[in-house]
């Protein structure tokens, strides 16, 4: 069938908008070709592909300020991107929108040791900022899996965590300011280099704001002194749920590690077999237990928690003894999710929070929900604060098997807030959990939230579609009273 041509009006405004970003960013720092589009059409939610109308590629937070508001002017939607790593879609593009990219934005910009920070551009991998300091001893703590690749920009937007986020915090605990620009093109700056900032608590809100409330140009973070001493012990059980049992155990005995990660065999061998770090292939369940600071402390808390590990039935127990054997240990966890991409040709990966203390209850749920759904899921997760990351196998070549994953992880998500989790611990929420909302929030709490976004983008032109499952217009929002006039979202293409 012969698809009808364009209407000459869309021809002419694509024209118009193409022709003012291009006076904005010269050269080639406006993308137009399909092909070339090509390459942002998805992020790492790979499931949903979409061409984006335009790419724009600035250099600079003046260019960002006016490329924002000649869209504003123009009803434009825009959608800000980093690395594009994203595993929620927050950052899939629109077909009616441009993809704002900040892969040029890639300078570290000031290093202060006296005042233990680091003033880099949004585009800085999350890894590249303690390359930059490490020979002085210092390093960035927030470490994502996927470090070597995804962007500060992007670990602010969705306030990512790490291996060593149960000690150190996640983004929010190691930002110090940022510089930020509106949809109508103002530019902002909020804290700097202190450790707090007077008034509204600006920096939190927009971290984790997903890319609804502004475009970060600039952030300042928190650096830390490296640890004298940091050992990793493993530990192999004959279940998950005395895995799990450990877990609470020690936190309970008031011992906070530098790192705790769990996995279960599925995980455990796909990792041992990609990088050979040594795990033991003969146990259902596998903690990482890393411990840090003075050699002493290390060394006694080291005992404690092999201890308590037995204590709960730990049948291996693995303490590293170099620098090089405690990296192995986590370069298997950090590698485990291309490893299970090894084992199938499709995997999706799920990302909810949960009490500690429901860890074995909710292990046991996904086992029965793996045997309903006849897919099988290996587990990978921050243990230490209950961050799941579920990864759920499947072939989309097969009918029905990708939305058989879909409904898996949905009742995954579910169970979460069910046992007093939430629905996210540090992917966000973009449009793979933007359905599910009201499972834990209420519509009046969901209204409030929207009257946040209607104070920074009132016309909801910063990567609409994505967090909220209805889109209600601000002036009705306004009146704390909505008669009608909800906005809903077309469904998203699926690849």
């Amino acid at each position: 069938m012969q698809m009808p041509e364009p209407d000459q009006a869309i021809i002419d405004a694509k024209r118009d908008i193409v022709a003012a970003l291009q006076a904005i960013v010269p050269g080639e720092g406006v993308i137009v070709d399909e092909d070339e589009l090509r390459a942002y059409e998805t992020d790492g939610l790979t499931a949903y592909k979409q061409l984006p109308l335009i790419v724009v590629l600035p250099e600079t937070t003046e260019q960002v300020s006016r490329i924002l508001k000649c869209c504003r002017e123009r009803g434009v939607k825009v959608v800000p991107r980093g690395a594009g790593t994203s595993l929620s879609g927050g950052a899939l593009p629109l077909a009616d929108g441009i993809i704002l990219g900040l892969g040029k934005f890639n300078r570290v910009l000031e290093i202060d040791l006296e005042n233990r920070c680091a003033v880099v551009q949004p585009g800085v991998t999350n890894l590249g900022v303690t390359k930059a300091v490490e020979a002085d001893g210092f390093y960035y703590a927030p470490d994502p899996s996927s470090q070597i690749a995804c962007t500060i920009g992007g670990n602010v937007a969705e306030n990512s965590g790490g291996v060593h986020c149960l000690k150190y915090g996640l983004t929010t605990n190691n930002l110090l300011g940022l510089e930020m620009v509106l949809m109508d093109g103002t530019i902002l700056r909020v804290g700097g280099k202190h450790l707090d900032a007077e008034g509204y608590d600006l920096l939190g809100l927009m971290t984790g704001s997903e890319g609804l409330l502004g475009v970060v140009t600039e952030v300042t973070v928190r650096l830390l002194r490296k640890p004298e001493t940091a050992r990793a012990v493993l530990l192999g059980f004959e279940t998950a749920e005395q895995a799990g049992d450990t877990v609470a155990a020690i936190i309970a005995a008031g011992i906070i590690p530098g790192g705790m990660e769990m996995m279960d065999k599925p995980a455990i061998h796909a990792a041992e077999d990609f990088v050979q770090a040594g795990y033991p292939l003969d146990v259902e369940a596998l903690l990482i237990v890393e411990l840090d600071g003075p050699q002493a402390e290390v060394d006694h808390l080291l005992a404690e928690v092999s201890r308590i590990a037995e204590e709960h039935g730990a049948i291996t127990s693995r303490v590293s003894d170099s620098e090089e054997e405690r990296l192995s240990f986590w370069a298997g966890r950090k590698a485990a999710f291309p490893a299970v991409g090894r084992i199938s040709p499709d995997y999706y990966c799920m990302d909810g929070t949960i009490p500690r203390a429901q860890l074995p209850l909710v292990l046991r749920r996904m086992r029965e929900m793996s045997e309903k759904y006849g897919l099988r899921v290996a587990n990978v997760f921050h243990a230490g604060d209950g961050n799941l990351h579920p990864l759920i196998l499947y072939d989309a070549n097969k009918p029905g098997e990708l939305e058989a994953a879909e409904d898996f992880g949905s009742e995954i998500l579910k169970l979460c807030v069910e046992v007093g989790g939430v629905l996210t611990g540090e992917h966000g929420v973009g449009v793979e959990k933007r359905d599910l909302m009201g499972e834990m929030f209420s519509e009046t709490d969901l209204k409030q939230q929207q009257r946040v976004k209607c104070a920074f983008d009132p016309e909801a032109l910063l990567n609409p579609g994505k967090v909220f499952p209805q889109l209600h217009r601000c002036a009705e929002l306004g009146r704390m009273h909505i008669s009608g006039g909800k906005l809903p979202f077309p469904d998203l293409p699926r690849f």
